[in-house]
């Protein structure tokens, strides 16, 4: 049999556990024991209901199978142009220099006056309103001067989440939505008893090896020599009696 050294931090907290949860049995107290040996990090994935070694893993898997991110192609656009080569009429605002234009607009004159009512830098009143001033051009170079090019649109790649099919600038920002909205850490000491969920089958399978009966009589017999462990090996060897 396989001989099994406690570390000083290791037994302080098997003893800190055990004065907590007086009544823990064997292979819970395993249990508490494979986690803290291990540092390992279980995590509940909401999304696959499945129980994962670590976050870490969990990504890993996810990943390599691709089933966290898509990249995918989105076009940003500016916004229409307020004036162009087919405009014959200007509508323009004398203290910011909005214009509107006849064919890019469906109400010019409507909605340079709005603009003008609300413009924060028209500080003319007249009765204690702004004045609804505005100037109005159907000269060709007038107009000219207010053409811009249009810009084309700019094409991105972006990455879409295959979990909820949002959008996210980059992978980074995918994994953090899913740190923070899919996952749920999970005491190792509470994984087998879970009915509702799966564990991941590498993460079972390690759990298996870990409570093999030749490593869980070294983590007894080490235990037993430790005075302060003797009473709960007594009643675990107790229980083992009465359910034989």
């Amino acid at each position: 049999m396989a001989v099994l050294v406690l570390t000083e931090s290791l037994k302080d907290e098997l003893s800190a556990f055990l004065q907590k949860n007086k009544k823990a049995d064997l292979i819970t107290t395993c249990l508490f024991f494979i986690e803290k040996k291990y540092q390992l990090h279980p995590v509940l994935c909401l999304r696959d209901k499945t129980i994962y070694q670590s976050e870490e893993n969990l990504i890993k898997q996810l990943e390599s199978s691709g089933r966290l991110w898509r990249e995918t192609e989105i076009k940003i656009q500016t916004g229409p142009q307020g004036v162009n080569e087919q405009t014959k009429k200007v509508y323009i605002c004398p203290f910011t220099g909005k214009v509107f234009g006849d064919n890019t607009h469906p109400n010019p004159q409507d909605a340079i006056y709005d603009w003008v009512s609300k413009c924060p830098e028209n500080t003319e009143r007249s009765g204690g309103l702004k004045v609804k001033r505005f100037f109005v051009s159907e000269d060709p170079e007038i107009i000219k001067n207010y053409i811009t090019k249009k810009k084309e649109p700019i094409t991105k790649i972006v990455f879409s989440s295959v979990t909820t099919g949002k959008l996210f600038n980059s992978k980074k920002a995918i994994i953090e939505d899913l740190i923070h909205n899919q996952l749920k850490p999970i005491p190792l000491t509470e994984v087998p008893n879970q009915n509702r969920f799966q564990i991941e089958e590498s993460f079972l399978q390690f759990i298996q090896d870990q409570l093999e009966e030749s490593r869980i009589s070294a983590f007894v017999e080490a235990l037993s020599d430790c005075p302060e462990f003797t009473s709960f090996v007594e009643q675990w060897l107790e229980e083992d009696k009465e359910d034989a």
